[in-house]
């Protein structure tokens, strides 16, 4: 029997990587493409659970959903820091090192 490739499985792989690349983009872009990869993966693997001979590259889709997931919680973490900086020590820190210096100095009481 022939076997032929998952339709998506190499856009997953990817997208997977690419969320992992980017979750330091702010985190929004690392969650775009992590939820579009694991959308595109739940398409596949239920095309792939129809008729598991028909198809080859089962595991390229299954590492591709493997880092989705993790691009996806890498940018959430990150999102997060981001907004407890923002939350501390303002926007304005962030874009200004003198800034950041002095109100690094004020929290630790120096």
């Amino acid at each position: 029997m022939n076997q032929q490739k998952l339709p998506n499985a190499t856009a997953v792989l990817v997208l997977g990587i690419v969320s992992i690349v980017t979750c330091c983009c702010y985190g929004i872009v690392g969650i775009i493409t992590g939820v579009i990869g694991l959308s595109l993966y739940s398409k596949d693997n239920a095309l792939y659970q129809q008729n598991p001979g028909l198809y080859s590259d089962y595991s390229n889709l299954k590492t591709g959903r493997i880092l989705c997931i993790i691009g996806i919680v890498l940018s959430v973490l990150y999102l997060i820091y981001l907004v407890v900086m923002i939350s501390t020590l303002g926007w304005d820190a962030l874009t200004d090192p003198e800034v950041m210096k002095e109100r690094m100095r004020e929290l630790t009481g120096q």
